[in-house]
């Protein structure tokens, strides 16, 4: 396989023979100086095992919203190999964020404090540009720059919105509340959409019982001690 694109916790990679595509989960986590953070641009370090808890994860939340109607580029998964299958799609350098909670970003951008409730959640639009810091973007600028078609942005929101009401009921189901979490979308030859990259602690923020927030690493743990008696049922490797 080639690789086609080198990303902080995941590459992407070509099968140059079949055409295949393939994410593969590494074990680096975001974060700086060694505190892993979800929201950060830079990997703060790696764990060994968490490419194969993070694919774990993604692949039950990728079918999860597969079974209720969300498209998604999951194909299959071998979990030993650390890589998914995938449909191959372009993904456009934006983040869409829906947030159940004021936290992270938008209290320094605003001077809020933590834990308002947003009702209802509140959705952003970021550029993904590590040098700029990830910018909030407009419908309007982001169909002047190409970076989507007329009409998709609020398509992209609305998928948003989906994902976020059957995140957030599973999650709960954890023992989780979800604060916010952000997506990244693509689209086929005939500009279908379709939910890519992940699934996993890395895009989401939630609090506990207790009301302690979890790094990524310690929500993956939490999520596979719940799963682990479901996923012992289930086969590892499965292409569809």
């Amino acid at each position: 396989m080639n690789t086609i694109y080198e990303g902080k916790t995941k590459s992407v990679l070509k099968d140059e023979i079949t055409s295949e595509h393939y994410l593969l989960f590494k074990d680096s986590a975001t974060g700086e100086d060694g505190v892993f953070d979800p929201g950060s641009n830079t990997v703060g370090g790696s764990v060994s095992g968490k490419g194969r808890n993070g694919l774990v994860i993604s692949k039950y939340f990728f079918e999860l919203m597969e079974k209720n109607g969300v498209p998604t580029h999951y194909l299959g998964a071998d979990i030993d190999k650390c890589l998914m299958k995938v449909q191959p799609v372009m993904v456009p350098k934006l983040e869409f964020v829906l947030r159940y909670f004021t936290a992270g970003s938008i209290c320094r951008r605003f001077s809020i404090d933590p834990g308002i409730p947003f009702d209802p959640p509140y959705a952003e639009v970021m550029l993904k540009d590590d040098d700029q810091g990830d910018p909030l973007i407009s419908e309007r600028l982001c169909v002047m720059k190409g970076l989507l078609k007329e009409g998709e942005y609020q398509k992209a929101i609305e998928l948003l919105i989906k994902v976020g009401e059957i995140l957030r009921a599973e999650l709960k189901k954890f023992g989780l509340v979800l604060i916010d979490f952000k997506i990244e979308v693509g689209f086929d030859e005939q500009r279908n959409i379709y939910v890519a990259d992940e699934i996993t602690p890395d895009i989401w923020r939630v609090k506990d019982a207790s009301g302690n927030i979890p790094d990524q690493i310690e929500c993956a743990r939490v999520i596979l001690k719940s799963l682990a008696e479901l996923l012992s049922a289930t086969p590892v490797a499965s292409y569809k």
